[in-house]
């Protein structure tokens, strides 16, 4: 019957459903991306009116990573018991809840607290939405819109760093965590009224009236309705990440994982520190803070042409070349620093690597059945942020020793030379 299903889905085109549904989940990314960035943008502002040391922001900057990868390990795979839907909601006032209360820290202690619970929010948030996605994606267009809807990170990065360089001089950096607290509540009720559950949840789980909420999606989709639910199979007794080193995914995890850790070193470090370490090179607070505006425009249409031509080309190589063309532009960073090109290049260092970091994204969603789409997706996500919560710490640590910003770029160009070795070798006969 799921099979009937995965036909329906694969063999017709999208519905207003379907459409409705990585728009919500779109949107959700956007959060994900002002919550992450909106620490970067006021950092140099909380470490001056503070006077905390760069040491004492890699902290901060890791503790929101660190509670990202407990919320995609510990808390997201949830979502393969309750269903993403609910799992969204709840992330989505974590994160509320937290960016909120941030505006009235007043302690560098208090600072790291509400980051890593906003970060468990976002790390849930992550997984939750790649999963549903999936599922309601056709085969031959999954890897596109998952990494369309991924691609909503980096617009809420830009947004918000838009929103910094034009707000925060004059009213102070505590109203960009109001702003974006209130943006999480007020998308509680589109989650809730628009959001559809995953199809495959209901036919796998089988929770209470799930014969009824799968003909009402399946007519919301155009399609015809099912007569009785498949038998329910019978629910494995080990737990959800033991699965994940079964014989036939073993291998292609610990790929996937070591290219997301390091994939998360680069990308962390970057998005962390490019604000402060432009600002150091000369630029004005205003124009630090777009650097890191740029770096993520590139991110959107590099994650959306990574997306088309993995449909087109092959996951696994698109994937892989973005993540060694990243290694190779920050190799050369130096070149550009003092240039009238250092801008564009740092754009492009955005299209490059985060196109090649949200792939990895859609590989762990073709790797792992709809059973523990979300714990794969979640525990992929978690041990590659073991490298976000290392590289702004180690980030700090360099910038506080006097490294240059051409060192730097040179030292954080191995992983994500690491990064494309793994994924090019992936072992899964799933990935194209």
């Amino acid at each position: 019957m799921q099979k009937t299903i995965k036909e329906l889905i694969d063999g017709q085109s999208l519905s207003k459903l379907q459409y409705v549904t990585f728009f919500v989940c779109f949107i959700m990314n956007i959060l994900d991306g002002m919550d992450v960035m909106v620490i970067s943008y006021s950092a140099s502002t909380i470490a001056k009116s503070w006077e905390v040391s760069p040491e004492a922001l890699g902290i901060v900057f890791s503790s929101g990573l660190f509670g990202m990868m407990i919320g995609a390990m510990f808390l997201a795979p949830f979502a393969d018991q309750i269903g993403r839907k609910k799992m969204i909601l709840i992330s989505a006032l974590l994160m509320g809840v937290s960016m909120l209360l941030t505006a009235w820290t007043q302690t560098v202690p208090q600072l790291i607290c509400l980051r890593f619970v906003s970060g468990i929010g976002i790390g849930s948030m992550l997984a939750s939405t790649a999963a549903l996605t999936a599922e309601y994606a056709p085969d031959r267009k999954r890897d596109f819109w998952v990494s369309f809807v991924l691609s909503g990170y980096p617009v809420g990065a830009v947004l918000s760093g838009m929103v910094s360089a034009s707000i925060m001089p004059a009213n102070g950096w505590p109203i960009l965590f109001k702003l974006a607290g209130l943006a999480s509540f007020i998308t509680l009720p589109l989650i809730y009224f628009s959001l559809s559950e995953s199809i495959y949840y209901y036919l796998k789980k089988q929770p209470k009236d799930a014969f009824h909420r799968v003909n009402a999606i399946l007519g919301k989709m155009g399609h015809g309705v099912l007569e009785r639910l498949p038998k329910r199979e019978v629910k494995s007794s080990g737990i959800p990440v033991n699965k994940l080193l079964k014989k036939e995914y073993r291998i292609p995890t610990f790929q996937l994982w070591t290219a997301l850790f390091m994939a998360f070193g680069c990308l962390y470090f970057l998005i962390s520190w490019i604000p402060k370490l432009a600002e150091a090179t000369g630029l004005s607070i205003s124009l630090a803070i777009y650097a890191g505006t740029v770096f993520n425009v590139g991110a959107f249409f590099g994650i959306i042409t990574q997306g088309y031509f993995s449909s087109q080309l092959g996951l696994r190589r698109t994937v892989a070349f973005f993540l060694v063309a990243t290694a190779i532009l920050m190799a050369i960073f130096k070149l550009f620093i003092g240039s009238g090109a250092l801008l564009f290049v740092i754009g492009l260092l955005g299209f490059t690597l985060q196109g090649g970091f949200v792939g990895l994204y859609a590989v762990a969603a073709r790797i792992y059945p709809t059973e523990f789409r979300t714990t794969g997706l979640g525990w992929a996500i978690g041990i590659g942020r073991l490298g976000g919560v290392i590289g702004p710490a180690v980030g700090g640590v360099l910038i506080g020793m006097g490294l240059s910003m051409a060192a730097n770029f040179m030292i954080f160009a191995i992983p994500a030379f690491l990064a494309g070795v793994a994924t090019l070798y992936l072992s899964s006969k799933k990935i194209s």
